[in-house]
């Protein structure tokens, strides 16, 4: 009776298999940015937007609040997959496990390779920083006969790779943070 007992209060002090530790603590979701940082360091890359709720929508006064979202990306070695947090807020709203690790970031890529779909923080990974990145932002307004909205906002960033003086330079397109395109720079 004593050993199902045990069992049972193991089960429950258990954390869930996908849950991240750091430094043998655990991360979960709710937690703030600041004690996550303090547990598992500084992440290798951090993708930062911001989300618009609209309140009032259909009534006298709209309201338009920016909700600041940073995703960070933590490598942990070869042997370890790469894990990718979400914050809103500045509280951790959910994590994911990317494929592994690396042992440093590469200077060089495949960049025609690349499958679309990528997150900033893989692309990262695989190929190290581009040279020059630019953001733009569009919004696109779905608007009802009565006049009323729904606002997207959506990212668009161009990272450059490669001496645009040689045939291998590339633009990487990533729209709200994920790899849409690869184009031959000046083409």
């Amino acid at each position: 009776m004593k050993s199902v007992f045990a069992l049972i209060l193991l089960l429950l002090v258990t954390a869930p298999a996908h849950a991240l530790r750091c430094d043998g603590r655990l991360v979960d979701e709710g937690d703030h940015a600041l004690t996550v940082r303090e547990r598992c360091g500084e992440p290798f890359w951090v993708d930062r937007y911001s989300e618009w709720l609209i309140q009032g929508e259909d009534g006298p006064v709209e309201q338009r609040i920016e909700i600041p979202v940073e995703v960070w990306f933590y490598n942990f070695g070869d042997n370890r997959f790469m894990q990718k947090l979400s914050f809103r807020d500045d509280r951790l709203v959910r994590e994911e496990a990317l494929g592994y690790g690396f042992k440093q970031l590469p200077k060089r890529c495949r960049l025609d390779t690349l499958p679309e779909g990528l997150t900033s923080g893989e692309v990262i990974a695989r190929c190290g920083h581009p040279q020059r990145r630019s953001a733009s932002y569009r919004d696109q307004a779905n608007r009802d006969d009565r006049g009323n909205a729904r606002v997207h906002v959506s990212r668009r960033e161009d990272w450059i790779y490669g001496d645009s003086s040689r045939r291998d330079a590339r633009v990487l397109v990533l729209i709200d943070g994920q790899l849409a395109e690869t184009q031959r720079l000046g083409h």
